[in-house]
């Protein structure tokens, strides 16, 4: 009964990622893109699954990836969630350098880029301290609430810049996996208990 289930947790999961990510590609939009924008883009949608996976890792919610797998594979999809941001980016910034530039200082009139460039900041400001964490002498319980906050303007950030956007992303399908993502992130953030005094569970 628990290997059925533990079929059906991942069967769902491929699932909610793989949806959103097929309806992009259909998307009549990419026939006038250059094929660097749509790797960006598609890095950006990778991104977005990626937050949703984030959270399951964290609280140990996937079968046979519980505890000490879990977190350490965590910190794996971490490392590829820096990759397609920085492939987004970059992506972007060889397609259009003024656009990435404004975005950067800004100063772009588009809102969603500011929560874009909001998110891309804290995910690589959480590679640092996971880097640095030993060198900068955070206590545990100090690690786990910058990572917190990290990961709710990471989460906030990458969610409403998806969805000001009116791109290749289908809109029902994008809709469903920003609310997955923010119900996946609310969940952990409740169960590791982050907050209490009590000593928090490792990640």
């Amino acid at each position: 009964m628990s290997r059925m289930r533990g079929y059906l947790v991942w069967g769902v999961l491929v699932i909610v990622i793989a949806i959103p990510i097929l309806a992009a590609a259909t998307s009549p939009l990419l026939a006038w893109r250059q094929p660097v924008y749509i790797v960006a883009g598609f890095a950006g949608v990778a991104g977005m699954a990626l937050l949703l996976v984030q959270p399951l890792l964290a609280g140990g919610y996937l079968p046979g990836l519980a505890g000490t797998r879990g977190r350490r594979l965590h910190r794996y999809t971490g490392t590829l969630l820096i990759a397609a941001v920085l492939l987004h980016v970059g992506g972007l910034w060889i397609t259009s350098p003024p656009d990435v530039v404004d975005a950067l200082l800004f100063r772009s009139p588009t809102p969603f880029s500011v929560w874009g460039v909001l998110a891309m900041w804290a995910v690589l400001t959480a590679a640092f301290l996971a880097g640095f964490r030993r060198r900068l002498r955070l206590t545990v319980r100090s690690w786990r609430r910058a990572h917190t906050i990290l990961a709710i303007v990471i989460v906030t950030g990458s969610v409403v810049h998806a969805l000001l956007i009116e791109g290749t992303m289908e809109v029902m399908t994008k809709f469903a996996l920003c609310a997955l993502v923010v119900i996946a992130t609310v969940k952990v953030i409740v169960d590791l208990k982050v907050w209490t005094k009590r000593p928090p569970r490792e990640v």
